[in-house]
Parts: structure tokens; C-alpha cells; sequence
């Protein structure tokens, strides 16, 4: 499989409806054919399982990279999906490139695919970093008068508790790596690295947080190659797009509006749950739109087992 790309996602039994748009959105593109689709199982049902092979899908549930207490996990299999992506090579075997995304995004235009490809076979990680001149503020610091009395970033928090505050300090003043969408060569070093570095941060540190933690890690203090893509190819939904009613798609809130490849829906914890609900979203000519963020072009008739039409019945 000298050219053979994966994309790999994963899910539990809540998020499989999201899991099954993000597939619809990335199957809706034919230049997507000849990519496999690999699924971690983090907690899918049985019959969810079966769907998904029988919509061709490949389908592995990976095991812990280490011991961790049962305690600090508490039953929660979709932490497979995080832990476990330092490892995709050795869980989905034979492919020369791999691309995940989380379920929770949604392929709306192919070029991010295309950018994230392109990234990754310069022997670099292609990943978007979480810095964008439309989301604000990268971290919060509270003063003592002149002097710095606490600080609260992604990093600092979580490489402080994980490793040491001297790590925390080095990684402070870096943009966050967004781990949700990310595309990798099967043969880049960055993945034994990676393995090593989530398995010590499992040790102290959040279950939670431990991949997207080493993985700016591995980038920005260890030195691995990267390849920095624009925002418009992982959106966080938390800042909301903007909508451009005569191409009916989401762009950029900013000119020149460039529309986004990924929608991420982060923040909208509601919308993941309920796929009716609607928001108001700005639209370039400067009105208003009142609709989802979730992927427009579901077909909910290619749902064809019971239990899946009612996971997603439920979610409406």
C-alpha cells in the first residue's frame, strides 16, 4: 500500500450519529474513494459495530496504551480515542498516510483534506494550530498588581500537572495544537516519540488532555517537523463561522470570508447531542441566519438498522 491513506476516526454509543455524518460529509467527495476508513471503537454498541463494517468501514477497539487505575478512567472507553492515537500505525496496519478526525467534525470542503495530504508527505505532522485572528484570547493571566499572580493556558495547566512547571513554563508561550485534525506519513518519526511521551503524561497527568498536550510537545519543545495549516482547515465552532448565503456554505467570520474545509463543533455541546437545534449565525452581507452547524447533507435513509435510526431519532 505504497500510496494508501486512512482516515481515522473514532466514537462511543453517544456520538456514533455524529460519527455516522462525519462519515456521510467525507464519503461525499469522490476523490475520498480510495481511502479506507478506519473507526476506533471507544464504546459503540454491537449493532452500531456491525453498520459500520457493513457501510465498509474497519473497526478496532484498541486497548490502553499502559496501565492506567480504574479510578482515573471510571468506564470512560471514549478515552481510548484520545490515549490511543500515538498508536494508529500499529492498530490500522499498511497504509502510507493517515489523517484523523475527530467525530465531531464535518468535511464541508475538500481543499483542507488536500492541505492536510500535502502537509503530511512532507515528512511533517499537518496540523492546524489553535490560533486564529478570530478566536481571542490564547490565555488568561491574573495580576497582583505589577506582577503575574496566575496563569491558566491549555498547556500551562496541563504540562504542570503531567510533567513539571518548568515544562509548563517552555510551552506557555506557544499556540495550542489542535489534536482533533491532524494527518501523518505511517513512516514519520514523530510516532514513537509521541507513544513515549503520552505514556509519561498518563503517569501524573488528565487522561483527557494527554494527547493534544504531547502532541505540542512533540512539535514545539522536542523540535519534530510541522506544517502549520490555516484555521479554515479545523474550524472551533466556539467561534462561531460566518454564513455565505449565495455559495450556502460557512466561511471565515473575516475577508476575504475563504470557506472552511472543517467544521469542528467545539463548544456546542448541545448541538453534538441535538441535531435540530439552530443558532443564529452571521452572514457576509451582514444579516442574520438561524441554523445548524452540524452537517447539512444527512441522509438519514442510508440509516438502515433500527437502533441506529433511533440513536439518531433521539438526538433530533
Amino acid at each position: 500500500m505504497e500510496n494508501s491513506i486512512a482516515l481515522v476516526s473514532s466514537a462511543d454509543s453517544r456520538y456514533f450519529p455524529l460519527l455516522v455524518e462525519w462519515l456521510q460529509s467525507v464519503r461525499r467527495f469522490s476523490a475520498n474513494e480510495d481511502k479506507d476508513i478506519c473507526i476506533f471503537n471507544a464504546g459503540l454498541e454491537p449493532d452500531q459495530v456491525q453498520y459500520l463494517r457493513d457501510q465498509g468501514c474497519i473497526v478496532e477497539e484498541p486497548d490502553w496504551p499502559c496501565d492506567i487505575p480504574e479510578q482515573r478512567v471510571r468506564g470512560k472507553e471514549f478515552l481510548k480515542s484520545c490515549v490511543c492515537r500515538p498508536f494508529i500505525p500499529q492498530i490500522f496496519k499498511g497504509y502510507s498516510l493517515y489523517i484523523w478526525m475527530d467525530s465531531d467534525t464535518w468535511l464541508q470542503d475538500y481543499e483542507a483534506l488536500d492541505l492536510l495530504v500535502r502537509g503530511a508527505k512532507k515528512s511533517a505532522l499537518a496540523i492546524a494550530p489553535q490560533a486564529d485572528r478570530n478566536y481571542g484570547k490564547v490565555a488568561r493571566v491574573q495580576w497582583l498588581g505589577p506582577f503575574v499572580r496566575k496563569v491558566r493556558s491549555f498547556y500551562f495547566s496541563n504540562a504542570r500537572k503531567a510533567f513539571s512547571g518548568k515544562v509548563a513554563r517552555k510551552l506557555l508561550p506557544y499556540p495550542t495544537l489542535n489534536a482533533g485534525v491532524f494527518a501523518l506519513r505511517a513512516d514519520a518519526p514523530h510516532w514513537t516519540k509521541w507513544q513515549e511521551l503520552i505514556v509519561k503524561a498518563l503517569r501524573k497527568g488528565k487522561v483527557f488532555t494527554a494527547e493534544q498536550l504531547t502532541l505540542g510537545m512533540l512539535v514545539h519543545l522536542e523540535g519534530y517537523k510541522a506544517e502549520f495549516l490555516p484555521s479554515w482547515c479545523n474550524w472551533l465552532c466556539e467561534t462561531l463561522p460566518a454564513w455565505d448565503d449565495q455559495e450556502q456554505c460557512f466561511v471565515e467570520p473575516s475577508l476575504p470570508h475563504h470557506p472552511i474545509g472543517i467544521m469542528h463543533l467545539s463548544g456546542h455541546d448541545d448541538m453534538r447531542v441535538k441535531r435540530a437545534l439552530e443558532i443564529d449565525v452571521q452572514t457576509t452581507d451582514e444579516g442574520a441566519v438561524h441554523r445548524s452547524l452540524r452537517y447539512p447533507y444527512f441522509d438519514g435513509e442510508k440509516l438502515a438498522p433500527v437502533s441506529l435510526k433511533e440513536s439518531v431519532d433521539a438526538a433530533e
